[in-house]
């Protein structure tokens, strides 16, 4: 019996120290940025410059071509801390919740990041990373070194082009805006 007793004293304190580890979700809360802002998380800040959606990237044979659009983010991640860094792959979200990972393969890039990404203390990895996605408006998921704390970015839908004067055929530009 003694055994038996040992067994359910166990039990409370099993409980209790399955609901503290559910309270650490609560110190570290996934917050919400804007584009631009910079977001700290552990040994990492990170920041978001700018988009850019490519319906292809390369010419002719060479011309690599995605499934949706390839989604190019630029961005800066900060080594803050005294020692070096393997900054985490990333995400994006969309309003349904639907997730895209990171791409993996760089090629036709241009100035892409990378997808290991050591970084030394004070220095930073920067330029584009990559997804491919239908465009939609997107949250992109940052975490710190260790993967233990999570931030969003939010991105709007932007394509980033401006429309082109249409001229019609036989009129003048002159004679098109009268």
């Amino acid at each position: 019996m003694p055994r038996a007793f040992h067994r359910t004293s166990l039990m409370p304190l099993l409980g209790v120290l399955l609901l503290s580890s559910c309270g650490d979700e609560r110190a570290f809360p996934v917050r919400t940025y804007n584009m631009g802002e910079k977001v700290e998380l552990g040994h990492i800040n990170y920041q978001v410059f700018e988009t850019q959606w490519l319906t292809h990237m390369g010419e002719g044979a060479d011309a690599r071509v995605p499934q949706q659009r390839y989604f190019l983010v630029r961005i800066a991640a900060i080594n803050s801390g005294g020692a070096d860094v393997m900054v985490p792959t990333m995400s994006i979200q969309d309003d349904s919740g639907t997730v895209y990972n990171e791409l993996s393969d760089g090629t036709g890039v241009p100035e892409w990041a990378g997808y290991l990404r050591s970084v030394k203390p004070a220095l930073a990895a920067r330029g584009n990373i990559i997804f491919d996605a239908p465009p939609r408006h997107y949250k992109l998921k940052v975490t710190d070194e260790s993967g233990e704390r999570t931030a969003l970015i939010d991105i709007p839908l932007n394509f980033g082009a401006e429309t082109p004067e249409i001229v019609s055929p036989g009129l003048g530009r002159d004679q098109e805006k009268k």
